[in-house]
């Protein structure tokens, strides 16, 4: 029987899945690590200020001015990869991703799997939905043969350039749900805007399921039926062990290590902190990121029930934070430029001088997804974009829920192609971000026109609701 050539095989690959393998390979010799696109993008930035009219003496301040200001943020996304790490890994979560990986049995199955957890576990939250999806897909790989290791691990990513920002850990929505977290300026212009009617639109659950679907079928057709490029390709065929540790204490010294009483006094004094948090507060008003994390490791430490386990869950997290913990006050810089100088100005003034009721939405989508490409944080793009956005909507009389969700599903677009939070998942799976991006890219050119049009389609739906401005 005669052999087919592999180009007689390429030929009858399905188109998507043809675009993905060639977005693939062009990114993994092409595309830069995840450290020199943060200096790219600060070059860039440095330059759009001097366009924008700033001199190099103020720049060169402004990034210093800059470069610590998201100390406290970084510390909390940190704690939400460490948090999120330590309750995948845990004995009861890790036996349910393993159980979970038996399930897919076929390559493009196995990728379109991991994709839909991914994307269900970060509308919980980002941090789980990324530990817990990078963790399948590692599990995956090992039952099924021949999974292309680039777009499992790309699946993987999914949610954070997706619908996270739809979800509960959703720093704006959260954010203008909480009367004391909102800038006293912003206050002025918005009042509080509640969960009701920004998460918990109907619009907004539509478009995080239609997102969703669509970026599964992407996923499905855009993997290869057969790849060479598995994990034992890039080398990661065998990895650390991360279940917890079978023997029992080595010593007298050790016994309280074992000892889960210990364990359960502090989750449970803990969650009863929680519950009076959130009884004095009421649940949704409670929700903050400070609040997720508290949880997270509270459950972290009942779910390990040792304190050995715990501290090992922990210690197998950090590397995972390496790249937030030293780009971050890069990125830093980047918002000390971006908010101290004209540039976030003009930008957001353009697009409020040119648009009108009906284009307004595709705007603010458009220009969100600009800036996140050069300021990759939900919480600390939206103080950026806030002011300037909500007032032209309330002057356009633009529904001010709707506002802030057309900035969420368009805020996480850029993620795909951004490599910044793509770094715990890289560390986990022992790849770069130029193996995943290529699949993560063509998601993000499909995924961004059917954006474009939910919260344009969407916002015609919706009544404009004046604010309650104290």
């Amino acid at each position: 029987m005669k052999v087919e050539s592999d180009s007689a095989a390429q030929e009858r690959l399905g188109r998507l899945e043809s675009l993905g393998i060639g977005l693939a390979d062009w990114s993994q010799r092409w595309f830069p690590d995840a450290f020199v696109f943060a200096l790219l993008a600060l070059v860039i930035i440095f330059g759009a200020g001097l366009l924008a009219g700033s001199t190099v003496r103020d720049l060169v301040d402004y990034f210093g001015q800059g470069f610590w200001s998201l100390i406290p943020f970084t510390m909390q996304m940190a704690m939400i990869i460490i948090g999120g790490y330590v309750v995948a890994v845990s004995p009861p979560v890790f036996r349910i991703i393993q159980r979970l990986s038996r399930i897919p049995q076929t390559p493009r199955g196995s990728v379109a799997f991991v994709a839909l957890f991914s994307m269900l576990t970060s509308l919980i939250s980002w941090g789980l939905g990324l530990i817990f999806a990078a963790l399948l897909a590692r599990e995956v790989v090992k039952n099924v043969r021949g999974v292309d290791y680039r777009a499992i691990g790309a699946a993987s990513y999914l949610g954070q350039g997706t619908v996270w920002a739809l979800g509960f850990s959703s720093s704006a929505a959260l954010l203008m749900a909480t009367p004391g977290s909102i800038p006293a300026s912003l206050l002025k212009i918005s009042g509080v805007i509640p969960l009701k009617q920004t998460l918990y639109l109907p619009q907004s659950i539509l478009t995080a399921l239609i997102v969703m679907c669509s970026a599964l079928v992407v996923a499905y057709l855009s993997a290869p039926v057969h790849s060479k490029k598995t994990s034992e390709w890039f080398g990661v065929a065998a990895v650390e062990d991360i279940t917890p540790e079978k023997r029992g204490p080595a010593t007298e010294g050790e016994w309280l290590e074992y000892f889960p009483l210990l364990s359960i006094a502090i989750a449970v004094i803990g969650f009863a902190y929680i519950a009076r948090v959130f009884a004095a507060k009421g649940p949704l008003a409670a929700l903050d990121l400070n609040s997720y994390n508290f949880m997270f490791l509270m459950a972290g430490l009942l779910l390990h029930w040792r304190p050995r386990s715990f501290t090992r869950a922990v210690n197998n997290a950090v590397p995972a934070t390496s790249g937030v913990l030293i780009q971050f006050p890069f990125y830093g810089g980047i918002f000390g430029i971006v908010t101290l100088s004209p540039i976030a100005r003009d930008m957001a003034h353009f697009f409020v001088r040119i648009s009108s009721h009906g284009t307004f939405p595709l705007l603010v989508s458009i220009y969100s997804a600009v800036l996140g490409m050069f300021v990759p944080s939900g919480g600390s793009k939206w103080v950026i974009e806030a002011p300037y956005v909500l007032q032209a909507a309330s002057d356009l009389h633009v529904h001010l829920g709707w506002v802030v969700q057309i900035y969420n599903a368009s805020e996480a677009l850029p993620n795909l192609i951004n490599p910044f939070w793509m770094l715990p998942i890289l560390g986990i799976l022992k790849v770069r971000a130029r193996d995943l991006v290529g699949f993560t890219a063509l998601q993000f050119m499909l995924n961004s026109v059917l954006v474009l049009f939910l919260v344009w389609f969407f916002a015609r739906t919706l009544a404009y609701i004046p604010p309650s401005v104290p």
